[in-house]
């Protein structure tokens, strides 16, 4: 009986396992991308779906923000090494040679095991076509650091923009912003590209700062209220997760205490919060109010938001007179009604572009055209709230002037009985140096200056019937 015939096919080849972290950090950039999600919510989402802690945790955090905030930086050097227009560039695929680059320029991953990595991820999630791409693509980045691709991609026209990663409307609008010390525009883009660290805000009358500087925290300089974390989950802190302090920005925290401490005459019983959501500082003003026996009417228009408000301030219920879904500049209460007034304006937010590194990406100057007719109407409504001697804090994360000093000049013009009062001495606010904003006694908030967001302030105080 003749011998059976060998078989002469290879089996398949085995394929590699993808690494969990890197297919963690690309689902945030898709989700980003594809459902407009924020990356600091869809970022612990992911993590804890894949069980992602400790060192896996903050590899995945770097990866993914470092990225997103990075992009514009990256798209410039993957167009010079790719022989394709980054436009017809599959998304995903985009996203897969975006994570590539920053392991390559930015992080301390070695050159073979970040490509190799890369396309496993982009075989495994794309095809063998997008693999081959992305292996060619990352081999020519690799040739370079970040600094010989900046150079080389840039002028010195787009300098700015391509090395501090941020459109070139942002820098036209932030250097404007920045009036006499626009040589310091390199450092405050720099600062956007900084991980900022998660601050906590103890609210006074239910927590102490020493608690918190108890559970880890460092204590902030500005705010007496105010500490930072190193690292770690802000949720494992005791008095964060009984709703007795919070995360919250330092420069927000000045925002609510801007309008609580400043002086004022007369009754000081009835406070309102007029763009209210998601919350931290209408919590903040409920404690602050609950202590001297005053209640602070909380306004958001949008119901979903509403529901943080509501979230945020459960524990300050002594000084919360309530919760209400409205439109703010559709005042449902009477004129005259209020003793305080913040107006935290919804804006650009190009003031927190470290917190939320995906809105340098999605904003257009073309917002502003709807945001600022808003600002306009939000703050007319505050100064027809507010009693004859009452305050107004308009304030803003954006130190965009249109969203800040325009807004409060034209105020000024339509309402002849208010006036713009010197907050630079008040409370908290005293003494913080460098923080002078584009009008006479406002403040101005910055990240490479502070450590904050660059909040914009502006106190108001109407002095007779409108």
């Amino acid at each position: 009986m003749p011998a059976r015939p060998q078989r002469t096919s290879k089996a398949p080849a085995r394929r590699r396992r993808v690494d969990l972290p890197r297919q963690a950090a690309l689902e945030v950039l898709v989700a980003v991308r594809a459902d407009e999600a924020y990356t600091n919510l869809v970022l612990p989402a992911t993590l804890a779906r894949h069980g992602l802690s400790g060192r896996d945790a903050g590899f995945v955090t770097e990866l993914a923000s470092g990225t997103i905030r990075r992009q514009g930086t990256y798209d410039a050097i993957i167009a010079a090494c790719s022989e394709r227009p980054l436009a017809k560039v599959q998304a995903k695929v985009l996203d897969v040679l975006r994570l590539g680059t920053h392991q390559l320029l930015a992080m301390r991953v070695p050159d073979h095991a970040a490509i190799s990595a890369t396309v496993d991820l982009a075989r495994d999630r794309v095809g063998a076509g997008a693999a081959g791409f992305v292996n060619a693509v990352l081999r020519k980045v690799a040739a370079h650091d970040l600094d010989t691709w900046i150079g080389q991609v840039s002028t010195e026209a787009t300098f700015a923009s391509v090395a501090h990663s941020h459109p070139a409307w942002v820098v036209e609008r932030l250097a404007q912003a920045l009036g006499p010390a626009r040589d310091e525009l390199d450092d405050l883009l720099a600062a956007d590209n900084l991980s900022p660290r998660v601050t906590l805000v103890a609210r006074p009358g239910l927590a102490e700062r020493d608690e918190l500087i108890a559970a880890g925290a460092e204590p902030l300089p500005y705010s007496p209220y105010a500490a930072a974390l190193p690292g770690g989950n802000p949720g494992e802190v005791v008095a964060v997760a009984e709703g007795r302090a919070g995360v919250q920005d330092e420069g927000s925290q000045l925002v609510a205490l801007g309008l609580a401490q400043a002086v004022l005459g007369g009754p000081d019983l009835n406070w309102l919060d007029l763009c209210a959501g998601p919350g931290g500082k209408a919590a903040l003003l409920a404690a602050l109010a609950g202590g001297r026996g005053a209640r602070v009417l909380a306004v958001e228009r949008q119901p979903h938001r509403a529901g943080l408000v509501a979230k945020a301030t459960a524990a300050s219920r002594t000084g919360l007179r309530g919760v209400v879904c409205a439109d703010g500049t559709r005042p449902a209460w009477p004129a005259d009604s209020f003793d305080r007034v913040l107006v935290d304006a919804p804006c650009s937010g190009l003031g927190a572009l470290r917190r939320r590194p995906e809105a340098r990406w999605r904003r257009q100057p073309s917002d502003l055209d709807a945001l600022v007719p808003l600002q306009h109407a939000l703050l007319d409504s505050a100064l027809a709230s507010v009693r004859p001697g009452g305050l107004v804090l308009y304030a803003t994360c954006s130190p965009v002037l249109a969203e800040t000093a325009d807004v409060v000049n034209g105020a000024l013009e339509r309402h002849p009985g208010a006036v713009l009062e010197d907050l630079s001495g008040t409370g908290a606010l005293a003494g913080i140096p460098d923080a002078a904003g584009p009008l006479p006694g406002t403040i101005q908030l910055w990240p490479h200056r502070h450590g904050t967001d660059a909040m914009f302030l502006a106190l108001l105080r109407r002095t007779e019937p409108a």
